[in-house]
């Protein structure tokens, strides 16, 4: 393979976690006056991730009409359905239109749409966040874990109580997401000779060995292997959204059941540019109504006695810190915006000549190495599947995420008029050169080339913190000092997410909260 071909194709695989973007573009907007129109609501959710999810079931649930706001379009799938673009050639589906106009590792030139990526460019950094009905768990990799209880609490308030969030909460999230581990037969099959080759040197380099909990109904890939239907899993092909469904997204976990209440008002295709609070004390949230080019179709001023932000780590700091800086919201904390964090995430392109991966890889995700012994260094190591290039690569993915105690900042910038991300340069150092970079070489063997993508463009798929509890939340994501409202999403996990993918945890925490809010908010601050 050329040196150009390589790279290329490399590239487009390390994307399912890696380098997006710098650049950026927004839809031109329409020359023909905008309807202006405005609303009133009980409660307004911005986000409809796990945070937004949780907090819409639990809400509805407790009788209390909910109208749930999120920026992208709603994704359908089944089986061979063709929803989702495909990761090696990605489309305008692929990418939000406000993004930066870079998708895995290149520069990419396509029509403005609702895509699924949003990459927002920082200093040193580059988070990376979904836009679409369900959030992150569209096209997420789905590695579901608990923290254990030592590093847990060596890195979240110990008042959130392991115990009990082990006994009543991370079981409820498992249950509701359908947590299974891939089958035997799935694992033996042709195209999922890397994970077996991933199993094989982790035992050889004497570290822990796990089946990872995922949310899949992994009967859709034994079908695939059948031919029952196209491939999605068994090809690699699910790394931007599985079109064959078997996926335990929100959207059809949380969010469908919190519909069937009747209680839940859905509102695709709206995009909030603004928070604030009037004098009254309600809360005041100005929306954008788009088509699916991004084209502002009418602006909606909605207000609400209670705003629950739930729009992610990097949307709901941009909202919070530019509100605050232009005192249309005063006197949020002072520590609004800080404590952020990257999960310590790092992502590898593993090549050896010597190992089989195969040319198509069955995903999304297998096994991975737990290496949480030590609380103060504890860290994970996976295997996730690249999708099919066509060609026969030699390479999978590894990735790697861990604890850290870097952290960054949201600050407004008002030439830009937008909050903005500062993140130290050697963030996540100690845990990367300590302990993920030498276990992934140890993992990977003699003969392999690793590329670190994170080392070629720092970018982090698990952003949390910004709005941390402690700082500027209570534990159930009461801004302190501001009735009425919450932050329930990753801006409340403050920066770490003990060595796990953020998922269940920020789920887990949510299902806490609300918890505690229709116990003691419904009916008084709801």
């Amino acid at each position: 393979m050329t040196d150009f071909s390589r790279r290329t194709l490399l590239g487009g695989a390390a994307a399912v976690g890696a380098t997006v973007a710098v650049g950026a573009a927004r839809a031109t907007a329409s020359a023909a006056p905008i309807r202006l129109r405005r609303e009133e609501h009980r409660v307004i959710v911005v986000g409809s991730g796990f945070g937004g999810g949780v907090t819409a079931l639990r809400l509805t649930r407790a009788g209390v009409p909910v109208t749930l706001l999120e920026r992208g379009k709603r994704w359908r799938t089944g089986p061979d359905a063709k929803t989702f673009p495909h990761a090696a050639a990605p489309d305008a589906r692929a990418l939000w239109h406000g993004s930066a106009r870079y998708l895995f590792g290149r520069p990419i030139d396509v029509a403005s749409y609702v895509g699924l990526f949003d990459a927002v460019p920082g200093e040193n950094m580059t988070p990376i966040c979904a836009a679409g009905l369900g959030g992150g768990s569209l096209v997420y990799q789905g590695m579901t874990l608990q923290p254990a209880q030592a590093v847990f609490d060596e890195y979240l308030p110990n008042a959130l109580d392991w115990r009990r969030m082990n006994r009543v909460h991370y079981p409820r999230v498992a249950r509701m997401l359908g947590l299974q581990t891939a089958p035997d037969e799935l694992i033996r099959s042709a195209t999922y000779a890397a994970p077996r080759t991933f199993a094989r040197n982790v035992r050889r380099a004497g570290m822990p060995l796990s089946k990872i909990p995922m949310p899949i109904d992994w009967r859709y890939a034994v079908d695939e292997l059948h031919g029952k239907m196209a491939r999605s899993y068994t090809n690699g092909d699910c790394s931007i959204g599985v079109n064959n469904g078997g996926k335990h997204s929100v959207d059809v976990t949380y969010l469908a059941q919190a519909q069937a209440t009747g209680r839940l008002s859905i509102r695709t295709l709206h995009e909030v540019t603004d928070v604030e609070r009037a004098r009254s004390g309600r809360w005041v949230v100005r929306v954008n109504r788009t088509d699916e080019t991004g084209r502002v179709l009418e602006q909606i001023v909605m207000t609400a006695p209670t705003l629950v932000m739930a729009a992610g780590a990097v949307h709901t700091n941009r909202l919070l810190v530019r509100a605050s800086a232009l005192g249309h919201i005063t006197d949020l904390p002072d520590g609004l915006g800080g404590g952020w964090g990257t999960n310590a995430d790092r992502i590898y392109t593993w090549t050896d000549p010597a190992n089989d991966f195969g040319v198509e890889q069955g995903g999304p995700v297998v096994y991975g190495s737990l290496n949480w012994s030590d609380p103060t260094s504890a860290f994970t190591v996976i295997q996730a599947s690249i999708p099919p290039l066509g060609v026969d690569a030699h390479s999978t993915m590894l990735v790697g995420y861990g604890v850290s105690r870097s952290r960054g900042r949201y600050v407004y910038d008002t030439a830009r008029d937008q909050a903005v991300l500062k993140w130290p340069s050697n963030g996540d150092a100690a845990i990367q050169r300590g302990h993920i970079d030498p276990a992934v070489h140890r993992i990977a063997g003699p003969t392999a080339t690793l590329v670190d993508t994170n080392a070629l463009l720092p970018t982090t798929w698990h952003p949390l913190g910004g709005a941390s509890m402690g700082t500027v939340c209570d534990l159930d994501g009461r801004v302190t000092g501001q009735r009425g409202l919450y932050v329930i999403d990753g801006a409340l996990i403050p920066g770490t997410a003990a060595a796990c993918n953020p998922s269940m945890t920020i789920a887990a925490v949510a299902e806490r909260a609300l918890d505690n809010i229709v116990a003691r908010d419904v009916g008084t601050v709801i």
